[in-house]
């Protein structure tokens, strides 16, 4: 793992991988699992246009090679892409899994590793295209996103009871921020120095982001993902 970039190349890949890549000049990044074939299971927002009354996804293009590119089922924001247009011309990284803490707290940016192990590809690729036919509930940017889907397929964790901070480091660094900066502040009182004021902020971020990952947290457990996709078909979950 890079401690600066988990930029790799296209060969480099294998089934089962979690990849991502970035939009909108790094300010976000878009995840899901390769599952062979040139192919990319990944989660989406789906929303009803307003010219045609139909879903649209926010991630699916047309695809000049593959047909079958964009392929979901109704009322589902799971989309299987080709490579091409999962990337959009976009640089290829690779999410690492079983990283020591102490690596974890260095990589800054929140959403590239977990300290929690992955599962084997086979099972990986079995989640992803379960849900690809059942879908991954409903999308929510900080609780259900395209992380936390290629997260569950990767682990299959899922915190208890789906509600409050999600389980992607991408969600955890958004909020982790802020907060760290309000938890700090009182610190200008007390700390002299603007470096150390930053210091210390930093520090608390990193705290934040280290104790909601999936592999530290203790509100998480292993759901099957036939147990998952029967508990959002009868509505359990969201």
């Amino acid at each position: 793992m890079g401690l600066f970039s988990n930029r790799v190349e296209r060969n480099a890949i294998k089934p089962g991988d979690h990849i991502y890549t970035y939009r909108a000049v790094f300010a976000y990044s878009h995840h899901g699992i390769f599952v062979g074939g040139n192919k990319v299971a990944h989660f989406t927002l789906v929303e009803i246009s307003s010219s045609s009354n139909s879903e649209v996804d926010s991630e699916t293009e047309e695809c000049p090679t593959f047909p079958d590119c964009g392929f979901r089922q109704p009322n589902s924001g799971v989309v299987l892409s080709c490579l091409d247009c999962f990337l959009r011309k976009g640089s290829l990284y690779s999410f690492e899994y079983g990283v020591s803490p102490s690596l974890f707290i260095a990589n800054v940016r929140g959403g590239t590793c977990s300290i929690a192990a992955s599962d084997p590809a086979e099972t990986v690729i079995h989640r992803a295209m379960y849900l690809l036919q059942n879908g991954f509930g409903n999308y929510n940017v900080f609780q259900n996103n395209c992380e936390d889907f290629a997260l569950y397929c990767k682990t299959g964790l899922l915190t208890m009871d789906r509600l409050g901070a999600g389980r992607s480091g991408q969600a955890s660094s958004v909020i982790g921020a802020p907060l760290a900066a309000i938890l700090s502040s009182p610190l200008k009182l007390l700390l002299p120095s603007p470096v150390g004021v930053a210091t210390v902020t930093a520090g608390m971020y990193c705290v934040s982001r280290y104790a909601t990952d999936i592999g530290v947290r203790t509100d998480v457990v292993k759901v099957n993902v036939e147990d998952l996709a029967e508990k959002l078909g009868r509505g359990l979950l969201k």
